[in-house]
C-alpha cells in the first residue's frame, strides 16, 4: 500500500494499492521533490470518474509504468472534490495548454508547484494521434532533464496567463451610485436575447451533445420570464425540463439525475450521480412547479428527493457525494436492460411498458436498453383501452417490479464523502421542494441537514470544514462552501422562521468577509488567506456544475442587506454585479447565476411581512407562489428585532395582516390572500 492508504477520501482510496508511491497532496510530497529537484505530477480525479478508473487499470496498476513513475516523478494524486482549488488552477493550466479539459487531470509541474505540461486520459498505447503514457513520460523527463530552460519558460508563461485569467472577467473601473446607471430592463432582454440563440428548439437545452442540464441558465430564463412576461424563455424551461425528465439521463426507475448527456436528446447518460446535480435541478424544477404545476413535474422532484433519502443520506442527516457511473467494471450495467429481461419480470404488462419505455430486442445501446419515454401517454392510452390514469397506474407497477429486481444487482460504488457546500446545496432543494408540495418531511430534511452541518463541520467559532466522513471533518473551506451554506441558512429560516438560522448566516457572512475578501472590498477569492499550499489565489467567477461563489454571495449580501438593514452588504453586492455586467452580456450562459442576481437589482424583490394569529398559515400559502427574491418574514405580534417585522400589527379585530414593501417603504397592509396577490401584479 502506498501513501494514500491513510487518507478518507473513496477516490484516493481507490488507488492505494496502486504500484504508483501516490503521495496525497501536502508538505511531505511538495518538499521532497524541491529536495530532489523532480518534476511533480498532480494527478485529479473522483471516485465516481469512468475513465480515472480506465486510466488506473491501464496504467497506474502496470508494474513497469509505475516503477518509471517512482524513479524520475514525484506523483501525487488529489480528490478534485476535496480540493476544487487545485482543480481549478491545474484545469486551467490544461486548458490554457490544449484548450481542453477533463477528467482524469495529468498535470506536471516544477518542484515548487508551477504547472509546464498537462493533459488527461493517456491510452496504454499510441492511438488517435496521442502518445501512450509511457512514451509522454519518456519525453517529459528528457526535457526535464535536458532543457530546463523551456520548462522553466513554460511553467512561467502558464503561471502569469493563470494570475491574469481572472482579471479579464472583471471591469473594477465600474463606479456607480444607482442601479439605474448600469442595470436596466435593456440588460434584461439583451440576456435573453443572446441565450435564445442558443436553444435547442427540438431537444430542450443549449446547444449539442455533450448535453449538460444547464440548470442555472434555466433558472435565470424562469426569473426572466416573471419579471418580463416572456413566454418563450418559460415554455423552453417547461420543454426542457420534460425531455430530460423523459430521457435516459432521468433514472426511469429509481428517480435522480445522471450528470450529463452524451447525446442531443438527452438518451445516453453518463451514468454517475452528483448530488449537486440533482440538488440544483429539484431546485429548479420546484420553482418551474409553483409556476405551472404539472402533474410529471411533482413525480420527478417526488422521485428524486425519495432517491436521496434512500441511496444518499446517511443516519445523522448529512448527504453522500455521488453514485459510480460503473458497476461491475462495467459504465451503466447496473441501470440497462435486455427486452428478455423485461419481459422475465413484468410478463402480460411487458408490451406496454416495452412501447412507453422504448425497450426493444436490438437496444439503444450497445446492445441494451436505456429506459426512456418515447411514447405518446394519450395515443398508448387508447390503444390499450386505458384511461391516462390508468396508464399510468399500470406503469408505476411496473416500474416498482423492475425495480425490485434491479436492487439484486451489484450496485455502483457509492462516493460516501459528506462535503459541506453539496450538502448546502441539497438543504436547500429540500427548503424549496417544501415551497413548491408542501411535504413537511422536506421541510424537515431541511432542518436537519443544516443542523447537522453546523454541528460536524463548524467545530469552533471561526473554523468551518469542507468534508466528513466516517465521523471526522477535514479541510480547510472555500468561498463555494461558506457561500452555499450562507444561502441554505437563508432558505431554512425562510421556512422555518428559526432566527438562529439567520444569525448563522450572518456569523458566517462575517467569516466570508473577513477570509476571502479582496482588499478592494468587492470580489471573494476562492481561498482563504490561510491557505498557503496552493500557487495562487484565484477569484472563480463563471458557473460551472455549481453555481459561481461570488454570485451566489452577491445574492446572500442582497438578501441580509434588507432582513438586518445592512446598507453596507447591499452597496456590496450592487457594486459585485457591476463590476460583472460587462461578461454577464457578452457571455451570460457561463455567468446565468450572476444574470439572476442582476434581475434583483433591476427588480427589487419583494419584501412581505405577515403579522397575525393566522400568519404560519399565510407564509405557506404564499411561499407556494413563485416569486424570485422573496423576503418573507412573519410573526403573530410583530414584536421582533428584525427591521422588516419591527412596528408591524395585526389588524385592530385580530386579522392577520400582509405588509407588501420595497426599501422598507411599505404599502397598506391588507387582510387577504387575494388582496395580497393584487398588490405583487
Amino acid at each position: 500500500m502506498n501513501k494514500l492508504a491513510k487518507e478518507t477520501s473513496p477516490y484516493l482510496l481507490q488507488h492505494a494499492h496502486n504500484p504508483v508511491d501516490w503521495y496525497p497532496w501536502g508538505e511531505e510530497a511538495l518538499m521532497r521533490a524541491r529536495k530532489e529537484d523532480k518534476p511533480i505530477l498532480v494527478s485529479i480525479g473522483y471516485a465516481t470518474c469512468h475513465w480515472c478508473h480506465v486510466m488506473e487499470k491501464e496504467s497506474f496498476e502496470d508494474h513497469e509504468v509505475a516503477a518509471y513513475m517512482n524513479e524520475h516523478f514525484i506523483n501525487i494524486k488529489v480528490d478534485r472534490e476535496e480540493r476544487p482549488d487545485l482543480d481549478h488552477i491545474y484545469m486551467m493550466a490544461v486548458q490554457i495548454l490544449s484548450g481542453a479539459g477533463g477528467w482524469p487531470l495529468n498535470c506536471f509541474l516544477t518542484p515548487d508547484g508551477r504547472p509546464f505540461f498537462g493533459g488527461t486520459y493517456y491510452p496504454p498505447m499510441p492511438a488517435h494521434n496521442r502518445p501512450s503514457w509511457f512514451q509522454l513520460l519518456l519525453h517529459l523527463k528528457k526535457t526535464y532533464d535536458e532543457k530546463r530552460e523551456v520548462v522553466e519558460s513554460q511553467a512561467n508563461r502558464i503561471t502569469e496567463s493563470i494570475k491574469s485569467g481572472d482579471k479579464r472577467f472583471f471591469n473594477d473601473s465600474i463606479a456607480a451610485n444607482t442601479k439605474e446607471a448600469v442595470f436596466d430592463e435593456t440588460l434584461a432582454d439583451q440576456l435573453f436575447e443572446v441565450l435564445q440563440s442558443d436553444f435547442d428548439n427540438r431537444d430542450g437545452g443549449f446547444g449539442g451533445a455533450p448535453k449538460f442540464p444547464g440548470t442555472m441558465t434555466l433558472d435565470f430564463l424562469l426569473a426572466y420570464h416573471h419579471y418580463h412576461q416572456k413566454e418563450g424563455a418559460f415554455q423552453h424551461v417547461l420543454f426542457s425540463l420534460s425531455k430530460m425528465v423523459r430521457g435516459g439521463i432521468y433514472d426511469q426507475l429509481g428517480g435522480g439525475f445522471a450528470r450529463y448527456a452524451t447525446d442531443n436528446a438527452w438518451l445516453i447518460p453518463h451514468f454517475e450521480k452528483m448530488l449537486y446535480d440533482n440538488a440544483l435541478l429539484t431546485s429548479l424544477m420546484s420553482a418551474t412547479y409553483k409556476v405551472a404545476p404539472r402533474p410529471w413535474l411533482e413525480r420527478a422532484i417526488r422521485e428524486t428527493l425519495s432517491f436521496i433519502k434512500r441511496e444518499m443520506t446517511n443516519e445523522a442527516g448529512g448527504f453522500f457525494s455521488a453514485l459510480d457511473a460503473d458497476s461491475e467494471g462495467e459504465e451503466g450495467k447496473f441501470y440497462i436492460w435486455s427486452k428478455a429481461e423485461v419481459e422475465e419480470v413484468l410478463g402480460e404488462d411487458a408490451n406496454l411498458f416495452c412501447e412507453m419505455y422504448d425497450v426493444t430486442v436490438q437496444g439503444n445501446w450497445e446492445g441494451k436498453n436505456i429506459l426512456h419515454r418515447n411514447a405518446d401517454e394519450k395515443q398508448a392510452a387508447a390503444r390499450y383501452g386505458l384511461t391516462v390514469t390508468e396508464l399510468e397506474e399500470s406503469l408505476e407497477k411496473c416500474r416498482q417490479l423492475l425495480l425490485k429486481k434491479r436492487n439484486l444487482r451489484v450496485r455502483p460504488g457509492l462516493d460516501d464523502k459528506i462535503l459541506l457546500g453539496w450538502n448546502a446545496l441539497m438543504a436547500t432543494a429540500h427548503a424549496n421542494a417544501w415551497e413548491a408540495l408542501g411535504d413537511e418531511a422536506y421541510r424537515n430534511t431541511c432542518l436537519r441537514n443544516l443542523d447537522f452541518l453546523w454541528d460536524n463541520f463548524r467545530t469552533a467559532p471561526g473554523i468551518l470544514h469542507h468534508s466528513y466522513k466516517d465521523g471526522y471533518v477535514k479541510g480547510l473551506t472555500f468561498l463555494d462552501d461558506y457561500a452555499f451554506f450562507i444561502e441554505a441558512l437563508l432558505a431554512g429560516f425562510a421556512v422555518s422562521n428559526r432566527l438562529d438560522l439567520l444569525e448563522k448566516a450572518s456569523e458566517l457572512t462575517a467569516e466570508v468577509i473577513e477570509k476571502f475578501g479582496d482588499s478592494d472590498g468587492v470580489q471573494f477569492f476562492f481561498t482563504a488567506a490561510s491557505h498557503t499550499d496552493v500557487l495562487l489565489r484565484k477569484k472563480e467567477v463563471y458557473d460551472a456544475a455549481t453555481p459561481s461563489g461570488n454570485a451566489v454571495m452577491a445574492g446572500n449580501l442582497q438578501k441580509l442587506g434588507i432582513l438586518l438593514d445592512r446598507p453596507d452588504y447591499t452597496k456590496r453586492a450592487f457594486l459585485l454585479l457591476a463590476t460583472m455586467k460587462d461578461s454577464v452580456s457578452r457571455f451570460p450562459s457561463s455567468f446565468s447565476r450572476f444574470a439572476r442576481q442582476i434581475l434583483h437589482f433591476i427588480h427589487p424583490p419583494h419584501e412581505v411581512a405577515v403579522v397575525g394569529p393566522d400568519f404560519e398559515n399565510t407564509l405557506v400559502a404564499i411561499h407556494r407562489k413563485y416569486l424570485p427574491g422573496l423576503l418573507l418574514l412573519g410573526s403573530d405580534t410583530g414584536d421582533s428585532a428584525l427591521p422588516l417585522l419591527a412596528g408591524k400589527t395585526a389588524a385592530a379585530d385580530g386579522r392577520t395582516a400582509i405588509y407588501v414593501c420595497q426599501n422598507y417603504a411599505c404599502l397598506k397592509p391588507v387582510y387577504s390572500l387575494g388582496a395580497f396577490e393584487k398588490l405583487i401584479e
